[in-house]
This record gives structure tokens, C-alpha cells and sequence, in this order.
């Protein structure tokens, strides 16, 4: 399928699939495949089809009744990977947007072992410096 949408060309036939989805049987009214497509350009857009009772169905030329139908839809680079996350597995969505870290940043709590000097040195310095303990251990395994 290829269509201009603002004065951009999107083309199933040239862009690179990345992935697709559908869900129900394709018999049923309610069936949908979805694709994403990446352009040389590096923009995504989706390739959207559906029976009568999705939102990619169009009215009946003649009559009141809707039948299956299908568009594109451009996505920003962030809507692409929102779809994506509901919709490909990890190994898939790492190839296409890269490696997802454990941790979105946030501090994550570790329980280790240490001598019960090096706890209270810990404590020392924490208190001595007006940091946290997290803070010191950040930045001494930083310089390690």
C-alpha cells in the first residue's frame, strides 16, 4: 500500500517490516492485523487492517453497512516503541529500539555482606560528609 500523508511518502513495499501483529481469526468481523514499518528515513508508520467491526473499517460504497478496510498511520519514534511494547516480545523490541536496561534509573535496593569495620566506617563517612551511604558507594565503585 502506498500513500501520501502531509506531503510524505509511505510505502509498504520499500520500508523494512519490523513487526506484525493480528488478532482473531481473519473470518471474523472483528479481525485486525496490524504492521510496523520502518522507512529508510528511519520513520515508523503502521500499516493498520480490520473487518467491519474495527476501527479500520470503511463505509460500504453503496448502503448503510461498514466492510473491511485498511490506512497508515505515521508514528512519532516514541509511539512506535509504545506499540511496540504491547505488542512484540523483548528480543524483538531490543533488536529494533536497543537493550532495555533492568532498572529505569531509579535507585534499586542491594543487600550485601560487609565486616562490621567497613559498616561502620561507611556510617562514618556518610555522616562526616553529609551523604548518603548510597551516594559514597556510587562513587567509590564509580573509581574502581
Amino acid at each position: 500500500m502506498k500513500r501520501i500523508i502531509d506531503g510524505r511518502k509511505y510505502d509498504t513495499e520499500t520500508a523494512t517490516e519490523v513487526h506484525e501483529w493480528s488478532d482473531k481469526a481473519p473470518s471474523d468481523f472483528g479481525y485486525i492485523e496490524e504492521t510496523l514499518f520502518r522507512k529508510r528515513t528511519g520513520e515508523y508508520f503502521l500499516y493498520g487492517y480490520g473487518g467491519p467491526m474495527t476501527r479500520y473499517a470503511e463505509r460500504e460504497a453503496y448502503g448503510s453497512g461498514y466492510t473491511s478496510g485498511s490506512t497508515i498511520i505515521p508514528m512519532t519514534y516514541d509511539e512506535a516503541r509504545a506499540w511496540a511494547e504491547g505488542h512484540m516480545d523483548v528480543d524483538g523490541y531490543e533488536a529494533e529500539f536497543g537493550e532495555v536496561p533492568e532498572s529505569d534509573g531509579e535507585d534499586v535496593v542491594l543487600s550485601v555482606r560487609v565486616s562490621p569495620a567497613t559498616r561502620e566506617r561507611l556510617r562514618r563517612m556518610a555522616a562526616e560528609s553529609g551523604r548518603s551511604q548510597g551516594d559514597l558507594l556510587d562513587e567509590i565503585v564509580a573509581r574502581a
